[in-house]
């Protein structure tokens, strides 16, 4: 029988905070009233973090186990636990307790007035670092104001989503998603309730600074056309430029105030040839992404799942193409 709710965790080396996760979101779950399952994805953890799942398998029930072979990033290992959920509702709830579960009833609650998606929103972030905060506050705003979704300000991956949504989510073919913003893109019918973040619960921060620029790009890249408009832009502001100097370096020659030549060609040369390369870079993301998609490579592969067992190759996931022939 399919579970009314399904709680998906992905799991990186996280030894140290598993138990305090199972210590707070078993009691959550069981006083829901409703039937559950947990799905813990093991993002190939290198800590002992496989062996404390294993544990808990034992002791909780309702507690599923999804192994990935290597490790395949944040929100790959979300994307892998939206796949194998069963629930009629999915939650998706980090593992580091910043996040508190106990806003699950009330985001159930929400989700059964008849909205698809509920967003987790963080009001109170005083326990983040200046640093962090002013990056996420200038994060949130600039995705927005770029990609034109609807995306909640301060809403990470705490979210609830319908059955409908999450086939939506799953039915995508791109690579590289990012959830925050692909869920509000959909445009489901949705709410939010609030809540105040905490300090990791134990171990350290799976989002470092080169994982946040990482995210950043993806985000960009992803949802916007900005950038290659910036880039139509600067093509077009240096090429004024360029046609000013040249008149200068003219009207300079003309005047016997520049050597033959030399104006011109450092003017063409330096200009042309820094609008190029910054272009360059520029329409290098969007080749990447589109070069990535066409290998069709799976974001992902399952190694072990405890409901069914270790997965063959067969069972693995197909890419878009293939299981669109």
């Amino acid at each position: 029988m399919r579970p009314e709710l399904s709680i998906v965790v992905p799991v990186y080396n996280e030894e140290d905070v598993l138990p305090l996760l199972a210590q707070r979101l078993r009691p959550v779950a069981d006083g829901l009233g409703a039937t559950y399952e947990v799905v813990t994805v093991d993002d190939g953890s290198t800590d002992s973090s496989p062996v404390v799942l294993q544990r808990l398998l034992r002791e909780w029930p309702e507690l599923r186990v999804v192994r990935l072979r290597a490790n395949a990033g944040h929100q790959a290992a979300i994307s892998a636990g939206l796949a194998t959920a069963r629930g009629a509702y999915v939650v998706t709830l980090d593992a580091d307790l910043q996040d508190p579960p106990e806003v699950i009833p009330e985001m159930l609650a929400r989700a059964r007035q008849g909205v698809d998606v509920v967003y987790g929103v963080r009001s109170d972030r005083s326990t983040d670092s200046p640093f962090k905060r002013a990056s996420a506050w200038a994060f949130y705003r600039v995705i927005r104001l770029l990609s034109g979704t609807g995306a909640q300000v301060d809403a990470g991956d705490y979210r609830l989503m319908s059955r409908a949504t999450v086939d939506a989510v799953n039915a995508l073919p791109e690579h590289h998603r990012v959830l925050r913003f692909v869920v509000p893109a959909l445009g489901f019918p949705s709410d939010s309730v609030t809540y105040r973040r905490d300090e990791r619960a134990a171990g350290r921060s799976k989002y470092p600074l080169a994982a946040m620029i990482r995210l950043s790009l993806d985000s960009v890249t992803g949802f916007s056309t900005a950038p290659l408009r910036f880039a139509t832009w600067l093509g077009l502001l240096g090429g004024a430029a360029a046609f000013g100097l040249l008149a200068y370096a003219l009207i300079a020659s003309a005047l016997g105030q520049a050597l033959p030549g030399w104006t011109s060609t450092v003017v063409a040369v330096a200009g042309v040839g820094a609008v190029q390369l910054l272009c360059l870079g520029i329409l290098g993301e969007y080749v990447g992404r589109m070069y990535a998609h066409l290998q069709a490579r799976p974001t992902y592969f399952v190694a072990y799942d405890s409901l069914t067992g270790p997965v063959t190759a067969a069972d693995e996931p197909l890419p878009a193409e293939s299981r669109q022939a």
